[in-house]
């Protein structure tokens, strides 16, 4: 894992066979901030998709790489210094060639931070 448990945590997480939600925490003195950008934070967009990756990792225990990514839709920033507190919702079907099918999106309340679909290929344990 290279951003679970120091750029963020999770807070609470309910898993069933078809979706993961989760209330994350995001790290407001990461040192990415110290360049996305000094003095006015944003998460990067690829630090959304790779916090979707990771929690899916952590629910089924196997490592993944990207095979597509069909749709990501950056709708707001997130400034962990005003919202560090976010929710993702990761509906995912897990075919039998392992291939993860992804639908995750990541809000607070009723803003939309950032939807995705997009495709993992299982690696290992």
């Amino acid at each position: 894992m290279i951003l679970l448990n120091d750029f963020f945590t999770i807070d609470e997480k309910t898993v069933s066979e078809t979706e993961i939600k989760a209330q994350l925490h995001i790290n407001a003195g990461h040192r990415i901030f110290e360049g996305h950008f000094p003095s006015q934070p944003v998460v990067p967009g690829v630090c959304m998709m790779q916090m979707i990756k990771e929690i899916l990792e952590t629910v089924l225990e196997k490592q993944t790489n990207l095979i597509e990514a069909a749709e990501l839709k950056f709708l707001a920033v997130i400034n962990p210094l005003h919202n560090n507190i976010v929710h993702t919702s990761i509906k995912y079907v897990d075919e039998q060639n392992g291939v993860i099918k992804i639908n995750a999106s990541i809000f607070k309340d009723e803003l939309m931070h950032f939807k995705c679909k997009f495709s993992l290929q299982k690696t290992g344990a």
